[in-house]
Protein backbone atom coordinates (compact mmCIF):
# COMPACT_ATOMS: atom_id res chain seq x y z
CA UNK A 1 0.00 0.00 0.00
CA UNK A 2 1.08 3.60 -0.86
CA UNK A 3 1.23 6.35 1.64
CA UNK A 4 -1.86 8.34 -0.32
CA UNK A 5 -3.81 4.61 -0.30
CA UNK A 6 -3.19 5.13 3.76
CA UNK A 7 -4.07 8.29 4.11
CA UNK A 8 -7.14 7.87 2.25
CA UNK A 9 -8.01 5.08 4.71
CA UNK A 10 -7.70 6.95 7.75
CA UNK A 11 -9.14 9.80 5.95
CA UNK A 12 -12.30 7.27 5.61
CA UNK A 13 -12.31 5.91 9.23
CA UNK A 14 -12.79 9.01 10.64
CA UNK A 15 -15.53 9.85 8.01
CA UNK A 16 -17.33 6.64 9.24
CA UNK A 17 -16.77 7.42 12.61
CA UNK A 18 -18.41 11.08 11.99
CA UNK A 19 -21.54 9.15 10.72
CA UNK A 20 -20.72 9.35 7.21
CA UNK A 21 -19.96 6.22 5.60
CA UNK A 22 -21.33 6.97 2.48
CA UNK A 23 -17.91 9.60 2.16
CA UNK A 24 -16.24 6.93 2.87
CA UNK A 25 -16.98 4.91 0.77
CA UNK A 26 -16.05 7.52 -2.06
CA UNK A 27 -12.95 8.18 -0.69
CA UNK A 28 -11.71 4.28 -0.83
CA UNK A 29 -13.06 4.11 -4.00
CA UNK A 30 -11.46 7.16 -5.28
CA UNK A 31 -7.78 5.80 -3.90
CA UNK A 32 -8.62 2.31 -5.74
CA UNK A 33 -8.92 3.95 -8.95
CA UNK A 34 -5.62 6.22 -8.30
CA UNK A 35 -3.71 3.36 -7.55
CA UNK A 36 -2.33 1.99 -4.28
CA UNK A 37 -1.35 -1.36 -5.42
CA UNK A 38 -4.65 -2.55 -5.71
CA UNK A 39 -5.85 -3.85 -9.61
CA UNK A 40 -8.81 -1.93 -11.33
CA UNK A 41 -11.03 -3.89 -13.84
CA UNK A 42 -9.48 -4.13 -16.92
CA UNK A 43 -10.59 -6.32 -20.23
CA UNK A 44 -7.93 -8.77 -18.95
CA UNK A 45 -8.63 -8.77 -15.35
CA UNK A 46 -13.04 -8.82 -15.60
CA UNK A 47 -12.93 -9.88 -12.01
CA UNK A 48 -11.20 -6.76 -10.14
CA UNK A 49 -13.36 -4.94 -9.55
CA UNK A 50 -15.68 -7.35 -7.77
CA UNK A 51 -12.52 -8.63 -5.39
CA UNK A 52 -12.46 -4.78 -5.05
CA UNK A 53 -16.15 -4.15 -3.96
CA UNK A 54 -15.97 -7.07 -1.46
CA UNK A 55 -12.85 -5.58 0.36
CA UNK A 56 -14.33 -2.72 -0.05
CA UNK A 57 -17.25 -3.64 1.97
CA UNK A 58 -14.78 -5.77 4.63
CA UNK A 59 -13.14 -2.69 5.12
CA UNK A 60 -16.19 -0.55 6.10
CA UNK A 61 -17.31 -3.18 8.06
CA UNK A 62 -14.11 -2.89 10.26
CA UNK A 63 -14.12 1.02 10.00
CA UNK A 64 -17.58 0.72 11.46
CA UNK A 65 -16.62 -1.70 14.11
CA UNK A 66 -14.68 0.36 15.20
CA UNK A 67 -16.26 3.78 15.33
CA UNK A 68 -18.72 0.96 17.64
CA UNK A 69 -16.53 0.34 20.26
CA UNK A 70 -14.92 3.74 20.61
CA UNK A 71 -11.33 3.64 20.62
CA UNK A 72 -9.18 1.66 22.61
CA UNK A 73 -10.91 -2.44 22.68
CA UNK A 74 -8.10 -3.95 24.77
CA UNK A 75 -10.15 -5.84 27.51
CA UNK A 76 -9.23 -4.07 30.85
CA UNK A 77 -7.41 -6.64 33.22
CA UNK A 78 -9.69 -8.21 35.87
CA UNK A 79 -8.85 -8.39 39.82
CA UNK A 80 -9.32 -12.43 40.75
CA UNK A 81 -12.58 -13.45 40.72
CA UNK A 82 -14.08 -10.62 38.88
CA UNK A 83 -16.09 -11.12 35.97
CA UNK A 84 -16.71 -8.13 32.45
CA UNK A 85 -19.18 -10.53 30.78
CA UNK A 86 -20.96 -9.36 27.42
CA UNK A 87 -25.02 -9.86 27.11
CA UNK A 88 -27.77 -8.91 24.53
CA UNK A 89 -30.90 -7.63 26.93
CA UNK A 90 -34.55 -7.96 24.23
CA UNK A 91 -38.24 -6.70 25.06
CA UNK A 92 -41.20 -5.50 22.44
CA UNK A 93 -39.37 -1.97 22.05
CA UNK A 94 -36.29 -3.98 20.47
CA UNK A 95 -32.60 -4.96 21.89
CA UNK A 96 -29.30 -3.58 23.30
CA UNK A 97 -25.97 -5.35 24.05
CA UNK A 98 -24.70 -4.11 27.23
CA UNK A 99 -21.50 -5.17 29.50
CA UNK A 100 -21.84 -5.94 33.33
CA UNK A 101 -19.19 -6.19 35.52
CA UNK A 102 -19.46 -8.12 38.68
CA UNK A 103 -16.48 -7.77 41.50
CA UNK A 104 -15.31 -10.61 43.30
CA UNK A 105 -17.80 -10.24 46.36
CA UNK A 106 -16.49 -13.37 48.53
CA UNK A 107 -20.03 -14.00 48.80
CA UNK A 108 -21.72 -11.18 49.75
CA UNK A 109 -24.48 -9.30 48.51
CA UNK A 110 -24.11 -6.23 46.37
CA UNK A 111 -24.11 -3.33 47.84
CA UNK A 112 -26.26 -1.81 44.72
CA UNK A 113 -26.06 -1.48 41.46
CA UNK A 114 -25.01 1.21 39.00
CA UNK A 115 -26.22 1.81 35.16
CA UNK A 116 -23.54 3.61 33.30
CA UNK A 117 -24.52 5.38 30.15
CA UNK A 118 -21.83 6.21 27.59
CA UNK A 119 -21.74 9.42 25.88
CA UNK A 120 -21.66 9.42 22.09
CA UNK A 121 -19.06 7.72 19.92
CA UNK A 122 -18.06 5.74 23.16
CA UNK A 123 -18.77 2.43 24.02
CA UNK A 124 -19.01 0.29 27.33
CA UNK A 125 -15.26 -0.44 27.45
CA UNK A 126 -14.06 2.76 26.86
CA UNK A 127 -16.33 4.23 29.43
CA UNK A 128 -15.16 1.76 31.64
CA UNK A 129 -11.45 2.99 31.55
CA UNK A 130 -12.12 6.61 31.19
CA UNK A 131 -14.43 6.82 34.35
CA UNK A 132 -12.62 3.86 36.16
CA UNK A 133 -16.25 2.97 37.60
CA UNK A 134 -15.20 -0.80 37.60
CA UNK A 135 -12.17 -0.10 40.18
CA UNK A 136 -14.75 1.70 42.58
CA UNK A 137 -16.94 -1.01 42.33
CA UNK A 138 -14.24 -3.50 43.78
CA UNK A 139 -14.04 -0.69 46.75
CA UNK A 140 -17.38 -0.76 47.32
CA UNK A 141 -19.45 -4.22 46.45
CA UNK A 142 -21.26 -2.83 43.35
CA UNK A 143 -22.59 -4.18 40.49
CA UNK A 144 -22.20 -1.99 37.04
CA UNK A 145 -24.09 -2.54 33.99
CA UNK A 146 -22.76 -0.56 31.00
CA UNK A 147 -25.36 -0.85 27.89
CA UNK A 148 -24.14 -0.12 24.41
CA UNK A 149 -25.94 2.18 21.85
CA UNK A 150 -26.66 0.74 18.26
CA UNK A 151 -25.01 2.23 15.33
CA UNK A 152 -28.41 1.02 13.67
CA UNK A 153 -30.63 3.48 16.64
CA UNK A 154 -27.81 6.38 16.13
CA UNK A 155 -24.70 6.57 13.61
CA UNK A 156 -22.55 8.17 16.02
CA UNK A 157 -23.44 5.90 19.22
CA UNK A 158 -25.82 8.93 20.78
CA UNK A 159 -28.69 7.45 23.24
CA UNK A 160 -32.15 9.64 21.77
CA UNK A 161 -32.41 11.71 24.59
CA UNK A 162 -33.79 14.41 21.90
CA UNK A 163 -36.47 12.09 20.58
CA UNK A 164 -40.13 12.38 21.25
CA UNK A 165 -40.64 8.79 21.29
CA UNK A 166 -37.39 7.94 23.76
CA UNK A 167 -38.39 10.57 26.60
CA UNK A 168 -41.52 8.41 27.70
CA UNK A 169 -42.32 5.45 29.99
CA UNK A 170 -43.41 2.31 27.93
CA UNK A 171 -41.57 2.90 25.17
CA UNK A 172 -38.36 3.17 23.15
CA UNK A 173 -35.14 3.63 25.05
CA UNK A 174 -36.61 4.07 28.31
CA UNK A 175 -38.20 0.79 28.19
CA UNK A 176 -35.20 -1.49 26.97
CA UNK A 177 -32.68 0.26 29.66
CA UNK A 178 -35.43 -0.02 32.63
CA UNK A 179 -35.78 -3.42 32.05
CA UNK A 180 -32.18 -4.15 31.40
CA UNK A 181 -31.55 -3.09 34.94
CA UNK A 182 -35.05 -4.60 36.47
CA UNK A 183 -33.21 -7.94 35.20
CA UNK A 184 -29.95 -6.68 36.90
CA UNK A 185 -31.81 -5.94 39.96
CA UNK A 186 -33.49 -9.82 39.82
CA UNK A 187 -30.36 -11.60 38.83
CA UNK A 188 -28.10 -10.29 41.34
CA UNK A 189 -30.59 -9.70 44.39
CA UNK A 190 -29.82 -5.69 44.24
CA UNK A 191 -31.02 -4.53 47.95
CA UNK A 192 -34.21 -1.76 47.46
CA UNK A 193 -33.27 2.17 47.29
CA UNK A 194 -29.61 1.02 45.69
CA UNK A 195 -29.73 1.08 42.08
CA UNK A 196 -28.68 4.32 40.27
CA UNK A 197 -27.81 5.40 36.93
CA UNK A 198 -25.32 7.68 35.54
CA UNK A 199 -23.72 9.09 32.20
CA UNK A 200 -21.61 11.58 30.01
CA UNK A 201 -23.30 14.08 27.38
CA UNK A 202 -25.70 11.96 25.75
CA UNK A 203 -25.78 8.97 28.07
CA UNK A 204 -26.45 11.97 31.19
CA UNK A 205 -29.63 13.10 29.32
CA UNK A 206 -30.40 9.93 29.11
CA UNK A 207 -29.61 9.40 32.68
CA UNK A 208 -31.99 12.33 33.58
CA UNK A 209 -34.98 11.13 31.45
CA UNK A 210 -34.61 7.07 33.01
CA UNK A 211 -34.93 9.53 36.43
CA UNK A 212 -37.78 11.36 35.30
CA UNK A 213 -39.45 7.97 33.56
CA UNK A 214 -38.62 5.13 35.88
CA UNK A 215 -38.24 6.76 39.07
CA UNK A 216 -39.91 3.64 40.35
CA UNK A 217 -36.34 1.20 38.75
CA UNK A 218 -33.44 4.07 39.90
CA UNK A 219 -33.16 5.67 42.75
CA UNK A 220 -30.61 8.20 42.06
CA UNK A 221 -28.85 9.92 39.02
CA UNK A 222 -25.93 10.81 38.10
CA UNK A 223 -25.42 13.43 35.10
CA UNK A 224 -22.15 14.83 33.73
CA UNK A 225 -22.44 17.19 31.15
CA UNK A 226 -25.93 16.61 30.34
CA UNK A 227 -29.37 18.11 29.60
CA UNK A 228 -32.28 18.41 31.56
CA UNK A 229 -35.74 16.11 30.66
CA UNK A 230 -37.65 16.77 27.60
CA UNK A 231 -34.74 19.77 26.58
CA UNK A 232 -35.17 18.84 22.48
CA UNK A 233 -37.73 17.51 20.46
CA UNK A 234 -35.57 16.81 17.15
CA UNK A 235 -32.08 16.88 16.36
CA UNK A 236 -31.92 20.48 15.43
CA UNK A 237 -33.53 21.47 18.49
CA UNK A 238 -31.05 18.93 20.01
CA UNK A 239 -27.69 21.37 18.98
CA UNK A 240 -29.97 24.24 20.03
CA UNK A 241 -30.05 22.90 23.68
CA UNK A 242 -26.44 21.84 23.95
CA UNK A 243 -25.41 25.05 22.14
CA UNK A 244 -27.68 27.66 24.26
CA UNK A 245 -28.98 25.40 27.12
CA UNK A 246 -32.85 24.48 27.43
CA UNK A 247 -34.63 24.79 30.14
CA UNK A 248 -36.50 21.71 29.54
CA UNK A 249 -39.59 20.25 32.29
CA UNK A 250 -40.04 17.43 34.72
CA UNK A 251 -42.83 14.99 35.19
CA UNK A 252 -43.26 15.77 39.09
CA UNK A 253 -41.62 13.03 40.45
CA UNK A 254 -38.52 13.81 42.55
CA UNK A 255 -35.19 11.62 42.07
CA UNK A 256 -31.68 12.53 43.55
CA UNK A 257 -29.13 14.16 41.33
CA UNK A 258 -25.98 14.89 41.64
CA UNK A 259 -24.40 17.04 38.43
CA UNK A 260 -21.22 18.00 37.11
CA UNK A 261 -20.17 20.59 34.72
CA UNK A 262 -17.39 22.41 32.97
CA UNK A 263 -17.27 26.22 33.18
CA UNK A 264 -15.09 25.58 29.62
CA UNK A 265 -17.69 23.30 28.04
CA UNK A 266 -18.63 24.16 24.59
CA UNK A 267 -20.12 21.03 23.48
CA UNK A 268 -23.03 20.98 26.33
CA UNK A 269 -23.49 24.27 27.76
CA UNK A 270 -23.64 25.54 31.13
CA UNK A 271 -26.80 26.46 31.45
CA UNK A 272 -28.16 23.20 31.01
CA UNK A 273 -26.35 22.04 34.00
CA UNK A 274 -28.54 24.75 36.07
CA UNK A 275 -31.88 23.92 34.59
CA UNK A 276 -31.19 19.81 36.02
CA UNK A 277 -30.48 21.74 39.38
CA UNK A 278 -33.16 23.65 39.27
CA UNK A 279 -35.94 21.16 39.57
CA UNK A 280 -37.47 20.40 42.92
CA UNK A 281 -37.12 19.54 45.80
CA UNK A 282 -36.43 22.67 48.03
CA UNK A 283 -34.86 22.31 51.16
CA UNK A 284 -31.66 24.17 53.18
CA UNK A 285 -29.11 24.72 50.63
CA UNK A 286 -25.35 24.92 51.30
CA UNK A 287 -22.58 26.37 48.74
CA UNK A 288 -18.67 25.56 49.63
CA UNK A 289 -15.77 25.72 47.18
CA UNK A 290 -12.71 24.48 47.03
CA UNK A 291 -9.31 22.90 44.88
CA UNK A 292 -8.62 19.20 43.78
CA UNK A 293 -6.19 18.10 41.59
CA UNK A 294 -5.75 21.16 40.23
CA UNK A 295 -8.81 22.71 39.45
CA UNK A 296 -11.45 24.71 41.35
CA UNK A 297 -14.60 23.99 41.87
CA UNK A 298 -18.20 24.95 43.62
CA UNK A 299 -20.76 22.86 44.74
CA UNK A 300 -24.41 23.08 45.28
CA UNK A 301 -26.15 21.22 47.69
CA UNK A 302 -29.05 20.67 48.78
CA UNK A 303 -30.25 18.65 51.63
CA UNK A 304 -32.92 17.20 53.28
CA UNK A 305 -34.73 17.20 56.30
CA UNK A 306 -32.44 14.48 57.56
CA UNK A 307 -29.38 16.29 56.39
CA UNK A 308 -28.40 13.97 53.51
CA UNK A 309 -27.86 15.37 50.16
CA UNK A 310 -30.57 15.21 47.79
CA UNK A 311 -28.78 17.54 44.94
CA UNK A 312 -25.28 18.60 44.45
CA UNK A 313 -24.29 20.57 41.39
CA UNK A 314 -20.56 20.67 41.07
CA UNK A 315 -19.15 23.35 38.47
CA UNK A 316 -15.73 22.85 37.96
CA UNK A 317 -13.58 25.86 36.33
CA UNK A 318 -11.02 24.77 32.98
CA UNK A 319 -13.18 21.96 32.35
CA UNK A 320 -13.85 21.07 28.83
CA UNK A 321 -16.59 18.33 27.41
CA UNK A 322 -14.79 15.89 29.36
CA UNK A 323 -15.16 13.33 32.73
CA UNK A 324 -13.92 15.28 35.29
CA UNK A 325 -10.82 13.24 37.32
CA UNK A 326 -11.33 10.37 35.03
CA UNK A 327 -8.49 7.99 33.69
CA UNK A 328 -6.57 9.20 29.96
CA UNK A 329 -7.21 5.21 28.65
CA UNK A 330 -10.55 6.31 27.73
CA UNK A 331 -12.15 9.20 25.63
CA UNK A 332 -13.55 12.55 27.30
CA UNK A 333 -11.47 12.44 30.14
CA UNK A 334 -9.49 15.03 32.34
CA UNK A 335 -7.40 13.38 34.74
CA UNK A 336 -7.40 16.72 36.76
CA UNK A 337 -10.03 17.99 38.93
CA UNK A 338 -12.79 16.34 41.35
CA UNK A 339 -13.06 12.72 40.67
CA UNK A 340 -16.63 12.26 39.42
CA UNK A 341 -16.77 8.94 39.48
CA UNK A 342 -15.96 9.09 43.41
CA UNK A 343 -18.31 11.48 44.24
CA UNK A 344 -21.22 9.89 42.25
CA UNK A 345 -21.08 6.51 44.32
CA UNK A 346 -20.64 8.49 47.89
CA UNK A 347 -23.73 10.68 46.58
CA UNK A 348 -25.36 6.97 45.68
CA UNK A 349 -24.40 5.08 48.59
CA UNK A 350 -25.15 7.77 51.06
CA UNK A 351 -28.60 8.00 50.38
CA UNK A 352 -30.77 6.41 53.05
CA UNK A 353 -32.66 3.44 51.93
CA UNK A 354 -36.30 3.06 50.56
CA UNK A 355 -38.26 3.48 53.61
CA UNK A 356 -35.52 4.77 55.70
Amino acid sequence: MTDDFNAAMRRAGKLVRGGNPKAATETIQNALGVGGGIATKTAKNPFARAKVGRGLRDTLAGLAQSALTGGDTTEPELPQGATFDSGTFSCTAGSREYRIYVPNLNGSTPKGAVMMLHGCKQSPIDFAKGTGMNQLADEHGLILVYPAQSRIANMQNCWKWFDPGDQMRGAGEPVILAGLMQQVQRDHAIPKGRNFVAGLSAGAAMAVVLGQTYPDVFDAVGAHSGLPYQAARDVPSAFAAMGQGATGSNTGDFIPTIIFQGDADTTVHAANADAIANTPPAGTEVMDDGKTDGRSFTRRTILAPKGHAVREQWTITGLAHAWSGGDSAGSYTDPTGPNASREMIRFFLELPSKGA
